[in-house]
């Protein structure tokens, strides 16, 4: 079996290819890296490593490497020329969680999928959330308590992602629970305090990049 922090890394960069193929820029997928020659949607990086061997060249030269490229360094080992560290974060993972009782719903329509994107924004829409993201990623909404969270099943663990709203962790869980029952889960948290009061551990760090 692939190890938790293979799986989180690897659906990580699975989700990051799910955006940009939504809004048309598909990236690509490699032994060390995945990257995208077009500049990525707002948020999302230009490459993420799938390798702790993974160097600057595995990623520099598939990438637009101008002002304003950014890289996931999933395993915080490169050294990129020209690039600032914008934040450090901590991989996360957590055994299959038990079924709990959930109001939350799973987004199936553009018109949710936008309401969604609102409170994940603070009320604003940005139309980085598109309505093709629905066939394949999970969008699950507690649209009572103003909460919610993507949900990729990817290999043998689910995905966490754009968890947001105070304490949104019980009922992502539980939606990942009902959904994905007996699938442990995966992802990453720059103040992984929440999750791990959650049950979720931290497996290791990562840094993302930025060209200024």
């Amino acid at each position: 079996m692939t190890d938790p922090l293979t799986e989180a890394v690897r659906d990580n960069a699975a989700w990051c290819d799910l955006m940009c193929r939504a809004h048309g820029r598909p990236g690509t997928f490699a032994t060390r890296a995945w990257t995208n020659p077009a500049r990525t949607p707002p948020f999302y990086p230009d490459a993420v490593t799938l390798s702790p061997h993974a160097s600057a060249a595995d990623v520099l030269g598939h990438i637009d490497a101008s002002a304003g490229a950014s890289v996931k360094d999933s395993f915080a080992t490169l050294d990129l020329p020209g690039f600032d560290v914008l934040f450090e974060a901590r991989w996360i993972h957590r055994p299959a969680p038990a079924s709990a009782a959930t109001g939350w719903e799973v987004v199936e329509d553009a018109a949710t999928l936008t309401a969604w994107e609102q409170e994940c924004f603070g009320g604003d829409v940005r139309g980085l959330f598109l309505p093709p993201l629905l066939a394949e990623a999970t969008v699950v909404y507690g649209r009572r308590e103003g909460c919610g969270a993507v949900l990729t099943p990817n290999g043998a663990s689910v995905g966490v992602s754009n968890v947001f709203g105070d304490d949104a962790w019980p009922g992502t869980l539980a939606m990942a629970a009902r959904l994905f029952p007996g699938r442990p889960l995966v992802g990453y948290e720059s103040d992984p305090a929440p999750a791990v009061e959650h049950g979720f551990s931290t497996i290791g760090p990562l840094r993302v990049w930025l060209k200024a």
